[in-house]
């Protein structure tokens, strides 16, 4: 079977006349996995520790590990400041908050423009917070 892109489904889906068929036939499709699994993906790809990691991200270990266990959901900013800490690309970040389900960076909004600027340069988390400080925009934490 030929994969199927993100448009064709979306022209699909507007297509269709009966939902409930929709969704049984593209039901293999869907996205479901939760954010501890997305999380601990994208971490089995990085060369880093969770101890590490909790420290670059400017949070506790116990939160941490609440977060990849799957017993905390993080919220966008925590995620950020994941993405910071486990050194993600642009492409990464982007992919990990829209499977989630959460806004992706958008370089019209001036702080989300600050973020993306921070994670295309491989700035640390505690200097696009104080970017972002000093521009008057609200801080990842």
């Amino acid at each position: 079977m030929k994969k199927r892109t993100t448009d064709h489904l979306q022209q699909e889906l507007m297509d269709s006349p009966d939902l409930a068929r929709f969704l049984t036939k593209n039901e293999n499709l869907f996205v479901n996995k939760s954010i501890a699994e997305l999380l601990n993906q994208l971490f089995e790809r990085k060369n880093i520790s969770k101890a590490a990691l909790a420290k670059q991200s400017g949070m506790s270990e116990i939160y941490l590990h609440q977060i990849f266990a799957g017993r905390r959901n993080p919220s966008r900013n925590r995620l950020l400041c994941l993405c910071y800490g486990l050194g993600a690309s642009i492409e990464e970040a982007q992919e990990l908050l829209k499977l989630c389900g959460m806004a992706q960076l958008y370089p019209k909004l001036k702080r989300d423009a600050i973020i993306y600027y921070g994670l295309q340069h491989g700035l640390g988390l505690f200097e696009i917070n104080d970017k972002l400080f000093d521009e008057n925009e609200e801080t990842l934490f």
